[in-house]
């Protein structure tokens, strides 16, 4: 039987029976046909069936998401989804032990305009990247994470959008991002940037990995490029390739002399062994049809051309030089040209050597089987570098919970927050006392300068009442109501910072807060705007107030005295003591304290000396001194020696008759003491002018109805607002991280957060090891 079927095969070998039989070189190029055809035929079977397995595949994903009753369930994660999330949080992971990211991943790497970007969309089967003539397009590292799924999308790492890449539009848009993503990611005028874009591929059909296309070797810095680019570049690309289990996919030009490339002496150097390599030939039908020495090609493919080594060496075509080409027009035409390739058919290239798809599946095995050999051992790292961590928080804050950053500045938000509450609950008496005060401080000056003076220089009562009744007018309707919400503002912030100020003598106040809470004290103090309408509701009740001239008993006469006689004494004293100053030391203040005069002091001790004795010769006060007083006293003080202008004198003068103008008034309030019997019977002609007792009383009426207005002002609406104003600051610096970082900082805080992040990737590093364990089984 066997010797009939040999015999049949080399009957067939020697061709027809009758023909003329065959030599042995015209035998073995008929066997080598007849073997090629079997491999295409094989293919073709191949390609067939992972057609209708990546249709099955399609449809149980598509029945997967539905529950009965035709309610969308969530999709459980991939395991390449929680692996990128893995590469992701490493990529972001600043330790302090020097714990390094030694996860795989494949990096692609070649000279510019080698087609390296060209093969990652061939394996990811969508023109996702943004593409230029000969310039440099690839500005940053782009992480592709590629996964099966029902639908062709993509999505980037930090936004929820996704990418329908069956649709044109949205592929141009998703080369617009990523070509804009690029541009913000280059600073200070630089040409690439280390930033990585993070973008996921899900799709039927996918082979699962993670990819990170690198921007193109150069040799030659072109205009318009950064200094040291071509530099920046290289050392770029072997910080990834460094880690020893990067995949490296070299990405070399088939169209141009092997001895142009500068990829090859890169890799070389990273990985001499060739234990993480794969090569990859671009462009191979331009290679095949200006190639004349075919056994050049072949060196090639063999790894005997070059130095470095490779664990497997591929031939692709990745376009056709139309960049409108489909995808799957190329991959039409990859597969048509190697069907017909002259060094196929020559045995120089061996059939799973060839096509995007053939190097997809061998990448893809590749990584995973170096994920399964690494991935233990990065969680073992991250193990014990977690128990170090816990064991230096025990040592160091024994008795302290475990606040990162973010938990910090939520803790510091609800204690604000509870501050902000406790402003409504303080007494109504607490309120209006510092409100009083605070009007009494801002409004004082005023009333003395501008209202009381001026109508004390009148002739008689009915013009000092006249004087008093224009000059309140026009304060309650021009100034009062602005300043006195001005006053409410700065009471609120008072109080809250008291508040605040409180918390912090507390045994068991935690002080690492105290930064945060100033910062949004003070951002709350700047972002709080008044209610308009309370100005004009407050100028109403401050024009009636003050209208009012009655004052309705014994108890309210003498508390207006009280308040007159406070508000002089308090100016007063700030005359006398600037008067003071004016004199110069004393002879106890020269023997003791080696005190001398000032030039200027020597002045105006003098001036004063002879303006108090003209004083005593007028018989009331004058506010402004005649052209024949201010001659009598510019000589008295020549006689001494002394050469002072008029308007010297004139500023002394008004300190001196500011001070009199005081005491004067001061026995006023004592005479008017006992005068509200008198008043009450309307008897004003007992040769003791009260007037002034009346004006007080209705200042101090205004005053107390205003402090009212903004104590209910304060406690019903202006808290409320202020707590939303403090809710929307509170929220802006939550996600404003590097305020937080600048606020919030010291080895406390910075342990807590290394302490969460090594917790937080030792999670997913255990999550995905279970998941990839579960698919084992």
């Amino acid at each position: 039987m066997k010797d009939g079927v040999k015999n049949t095969f080399l009957s067939q070998a020697n061709g027809p029976v009758g023909s003329k039989p065959m030599n042995d070189k015209e035998r073995l190029a008929r066997l080598q046909d007849e073997l090629m055809n079997i491999q295409l035929k094989y293919q073709k079977e191949l390609e067939k069936y992972e057609k209708e397995n990546k249709e099955l595949k399609k449809q149980l994903l598509l029945q997967k998401e539905k529950l009965r009753g035709g309610k969308i369930r969530k999709i459980k994660k991939s395991l390449i989804d929680m692996y990128s999330e893995v590469l992701d949080e490493l990529s972001e992971y600043d330790s302090a032990y020097n714990i390094q990211d030694h996860l795989p991943r494949v990096v692609v790497i070649g000279d510019q305009s080698a087609g390296k970007t060209s093969v990652l969309e061939m394996i990811a089967q969508a023109r996702i990247f943004p593409r230029g003539a000969g310039e440099m397009m690839t500005k940053s590292p782009v992480k592709v994470t590629l996964s099966e799924g029902p639908y062709h999308v993509a999505q980037f790492k930090d936004s929820k959008r996704e990418f329908d890449l069956t649709k044109e539009s949205e592929l141009v848009a998703l080369r617009n991002e990523i070509e804009l993503r690029m541009k913000n990611s280059v600073k200070n005028n630089q040409t690439i940037s280390n930033e990585v874009i993070s973008l996921s591929v899900k799709g039927p059909g996918l082979q699962r990995m993670v990819l990170v296309d690198l921007p193109g070797i150069i040799s030659t810095e072109t205009q318009g490029m950064a200094q040291h680019t071509k530099d920046s570049i290289a050392r770029l690309a072997k910080v990834y390739m460094s880690n020893p289990n990067a995949i490296i996919l070299c990405i070399q030009d088939g169209s141009i002399d092997a001895e142009r490339s500068n990829v090859t002496d890169l890799v070389s150097k990273m990985d001499p062994n060739g234990k993480r390599t794969i090569f990859v030939m671009t462009k191979f039908d331009m290679a095949e049809s200006n190639q004349f020495n075919p056994d050049r090609i072949k060196k090639i493919l063999e790894g005997k051309l070059f130095p470095m080594k490779a664990l497997g060496y591929f031939a692709v075509i990745t376009g056709r030089g139309n960049v409108n080409d489909s995808i799957e027009s190329i991959r039409d035409y990859e597969e048509e040209f190697f069907s017909k390739s002259r060094l196929f058919r020559e045995g120089i290239l061996l059939p799973n050597q060839m096509t995007t798809r053939n190097l997809s599946m061998a990448v893809s095995e590749c990584f995973w089987k170096m994920v399964k050999e690494s991935i233990e051992q990065q969680a073992d790292t991250f193990k014990a570098s977690r128990f170090n961590l816990e064991t230096e928080w025990k040592n160091t804050f024994p008795k302290l919970r475990e606040l990162d950053r973010d938990e910090l500045f939520e803790k510091a938000r609800g204690e604000i927050l509870d501050e902000v509450i406790n402003l409504a609950q303080i007494k109504a008496k607490e309120w209006e006392d510092l409100l009083n005060k605070l009007l009494l401080d801002q409004s004082s000056n005023y009333i003395i300068k501008n209202i009381y003076m001026p109508a004390a220089q009148t002739d008689s009562l009915g013009s000092f009442n006249t004087t008093v009744d224009i000059k309140l007018r026009h304060w309650a309707e021009k100034q009062l109501p602005q300043k006195c919400v001005e006053v409410g503002t700065l009471a609120l912030m008072q109080e809250f910072e008291k508040l605040i100020t409180k918390e912090q003598t507390k045994k068991n106040h935690d002080n690492l807060l105290d930064g945060l809470k100033e910062a949004i004290r003070e951002a709350a103090s700047q972002c709080h705007k008044w209610d308009t309408k309370a100005m004009d509701s407050l100028r109403v009740i401050q024009s009636n107030a003050l209208e009012d001239r009655s004052v309705p008993d014994k108890q309210s006469w003498e508390s207006a005295i009280v308040f007159m006689e406070g508000m002089i004494r308090e100016k007063l004293k700030e005359i006398q003591d600037q008067i003071k100053e004016f004199k110069g030391p004393s002879l106890k203040e020269r023997w003791l304290k080696w005190k001398n005069f000032t030039p200027d002091q020597i002045l105006r001790s003098a001036t004063i000396n002879e303006l108090e004795k003209l004083q005593k010769s007028f018989d009331r006060l004058k506010q402004h001194l005649d052209r024949d007083e201010l001659t009598a006293v510019k000589k008295n003080l020549q006689a001494q020696k002394i050469d002072v202008d008029e308007e010297f004198i004139n500023e002394t003068w008004s300190y001196v008759y500011k001070q009199n103008f005081m005491l004067k008034k001061l026995s006023v309030c004592a005479d008017c003491r006992n005068f509200f019997f008198y008043y009450q019977k309307g008897f004003t002609e007992q040769g003791v002018e009260c007037q002034d007792v009346i004006l007080f009383w209705r200042l101090k009426k205004m005053l107390n109805i205003t402090a009212n207005a903004l104590r209910q002002q304060i406690v019903n609406i202006e808290v409320r607002r202020m707590e939303r104003e403090i809710k929307e600051i509170l929220d802006d610096y939550a996600q404003d991280q590097q305020f937080k970082k600048q606020l919030l900082t010291g080895k406390r805080v910075e342990l807590a957060e290394e302490l969460k992040r090594v917790r937080q990737i030792q999670e997913k590093l255990e999550e995905f090891i279970h998941a990839l364990n579960n698919e084992k089984n």
